[in-house]
């Protein structure tokens, strides 16, 4: 099964590092890129747009300088995500930056558009679109994404309900083409799991906020490092669409996390102690269920290190 042309050979490990919202900013994604992993950030990680056009041209540079110093192991490609939904205004001018940069690689969330993916196929650029089940997968697919991943049960922030196992095995019964796996892959062996049952690639998100170069709250970085499976909560309250949250988060903001309400979609922000506003993502961490694998805040490179031997020793075993 295929990756992603622009990736062949520039991948010390089947890895993408996911776009983490206000988390990803440009030390992320390169220090992602040189380690050997595709790193990515939404684009509205960047405000204003000029600022985006700023992250892009660093990024680029930094990325053409590394390889032009380290022709013998060249970075990965980066990757923009974009939320292809009404209530993102600044998609357009988003897209045109992208297309100014020829950003090869363009992950789309919360909506499928041909006309989208038109305007990114029309500079060279490939689209991978995120889904939560089957459904969704074809939907991508006939609206002209190249490439999807699935984002299953386990996985961190907005995900789905759906074993890894039964979502993969459902998209490849009619999906051929690059298919990325998100959900609880946390280490190497878990990246080599996602190979074995149909996916190209792993798609990695709470290891990598428990990293040096990740903006993360320090106190978010170490909780990360400390908790387990046991301390994600799944809830609708804080956004309107479910998603996996750390359990110490949530009690922090002055909520039961076994006693959270349902809420509605226009949900994005609330009121917890007083007057004390607590909001997604700033006061409330997403995260996966994977997390029990972190034990310690590290730089990339190091973590990647550790991704790569413990993907070889996983081969090894089954080689055996």
């Amino acid at each position: 099964m295929p990756i992603p042309a622009i990736l062949e050979g520039r991948l010390r490990i089947p890895a993408i590092g996911s776009p983490l919202f206000i988390i990803s900013t440009p030390e992320l994604v390169v220090a992602q890129c040189k380690a050997g992993v595709v790193g990515s950030f939404p684009s509205l990680n960047a405000r204003p747009v000029s600022l985006l056009d700023e992250w892009l041209h660093q990024i680029t540079e930094e990325l053409a300088a590394w390889d032009r110093a380290h022709p013998e192991s060249p970075s990965a490609p980066f990757a923009v995500n974009q939320i292809v939904h009404r209530t993102n205004d600044r998609l357009h001018d988003d897209l045109e930056l992208c297309a100014k940069y020829k950003v090869r690689l363009i992950i789309t969330s919360l909506g499928a558009y041909t006309e989208v993916n038109d305007a990114i196929h029309a500079y060279g650029g490939i689209v991978m679109h995120d889904v939560i089940n089957n459904r969704f997968a074809h939907k991508a697919v006939e609206k002209g994404a190249d490439g999807l991943i699935a984002v299953a049960a386990g996985a961190g922030g907005h995900a789905g309900t759906i074993s890894p196992f039964a979502l993969v095995q459902e998209i490849r019964e009619w999906f051929d083409g690059p298919l990325a796996l998100s959900g609880s892959i946390a280490n190497g062996g878990a990246i080599l799991a996602a190979q074995a049952c149909g996916a190209d690639i792993a798609y990695i998100g709470s290891a990598f906020i428990a990293t040096t170069e990740a903006t993360a709250d320090e106190r978010y970085k170490q909780m990360i490092a400390d908790c387990g499976a046991e301390d994600i909560v799944y809830s609708n309250l804080f956004t309107g669409v479910h998603g996996n949250y750390l359990r110490p988060s949530i009690t922090a903001a002055g909520l039961d996390p076994d006693k959270l309400p349902q809420s509605d979609p226009s949900a994005m922000s609330f009121k917890s102690g007083g007057d004390s506003e607590f909001k997604v993502w700033k006061d409330i961490w997403g995260c996966g269920q994977g997390i029990g694998a972190i034990d310690a805040v590290l730089p990339v490179a190091e973590m990647v290190d550790r991704f790569a031997r413990e993907y070889d020793a996983a081969k090894a075993r089954l080689a055996l």
